[in-house]
């Protein structure tokens, strides 16, 4: 009898996973972790798989969010429609965008992603009267558990995954790849780049929209800073996709595992570790300490891509076989 494969023992593992961890904070956790394999895997499609590096994914986070959160305030409609919503209406911001972008290439490409989160951050500060500025949008929570946020949170993974996967394994996935890998040799054996561009795109800002309504269903309040933040949403999904492995299936979930993980770290002192040090001894300096410490996560993200650069270039996926032989190696016998 076959043996079940991975995917489907950690499918599995995840099901029960909040029914073991019934501490709010942890199920917490995990759907933020959640969240960023559908922001990963919307970015890596179109940056590790076509070689587009996107520097925006927070415009289409932001979208998604919005779209979720103003049928909610100005509508009236549930939040929850602002799922396939938020998706449809990113598509339809970033068509036009990669219409027009594509024809850059490199760096300038990707100046103008930045360019295009930059915008839709200052329209929605801005543009008060529809989006309330900086004072932000409240959005009453559906469920006071976090549990069914969690399957919905898993379910919307396990759809980024699976469209990645099967996308990659069908003919888009070859053109992507030989985009990534020769663009004009792609020209020239008649692949029509700029249509094949566009499309990995699409299906990136609709996986990373729905990602932006779940926030705003989950978190219950959003404002510009928050939902276009270069740094918390566009940086982390390019550290989520280098750490666990650009240009793999399961990179970003590898890598959304380690990247929260590590910033909570950092952020509660050591899950509270070092708290419960300053009470129990009584040193003063231990609450400097603590500060720092807390405030270190962005430091610690740096060094951690620059060792991943240096010794796992492909990511923690990708170079999964060389970690396990640096680990498991067999000593070899005394002569």
């Amino acid at each position: 009898m076959k043996r079940p494969s991975g995917p489907f023992l950690l499918l599995g593992l995840l099901l029960i996973l909040p029914l073991m961890l019934r501490d709010a904070y942890y199920q917490h956790l995990m759907i933020l972790v959640l969240m960023w394999v559908a922001i990963g895997s919307g970015w890596n499609l179109i940056s590790g798989f076509t070689g587009q590096v996107l520097f925006g994914a927070a415009a289409f986070f932001g979208f998604g969010a919005y779209t979720a959160a103003l049928l909610s305030s100005k509508l009236g409609v549930s939040a929850w429609w602002g799922l396939p919503l938020g998706g449809i209406l990113s598509v339809a911001i970033a068509f036009p965008f990669g219409w027009i972008c594509f024809r850059l290439r490199g760096p300038y490409f990707a100046l103008a992603t930045l360019a295009l989160n930059e915008i839709f951050r200052h329209v929605a500060t801005i543009w008060e009267s529809l989006t309330d500025g900086m004072i932000g949008i409240l959005v009453m929570q559906t469920f006071i558990s976090k549990l069914p946020y969690y399957y919905v949170a898993l379910a919307i993974a396990i759809l980024s995954i699976v469209t990645v996967d099967l996308v990659m394994r069908s003919r888009w996935g070859y053109y992507f790849v030989s985009i990534r890998e020769d663009q004009d040799a792609a020209e020239s054996m008649g692949i029509d780049t700029l249509y094949y561009k566009m499309l990995s795109l699409c299906i990136s800002a609709f996986l990373i929209g729905i990602a932006g309504a779940l926030y705003t269903n989950y978190m219950g309040f959003i404002d510009p800073k928050v939902v276009f933040s270069l740094h918390e949403i566009s940086i982390m999904a390019i550290l989520v996709g280098i750490v666990g492995g650009v240009g793999t299936i399961y990179g970003p979930l590898v890598g959304a595992f380690i990247m929260v993980a590590v910033q909570e770290i950092f952020r509660t002192g050591g899950f509270g570790v070092l708290h419960f040090i300053g009470q129990s001894t009584g040193w003063p300096f231990m609450s400097g300490v603590i500060k720092y410490v807390s405030e270190a996560h962005v430091l610690s993200f740096g060094i951690l891509v620059i060792v991943v650069i240096l010794f796992l270039p492909n990511g923690i996926v990708g170079d999964w076989s060389l970690i396990r032989k640096s680990l498991f190696k067999s000593k070899k016998p005394a002569v």
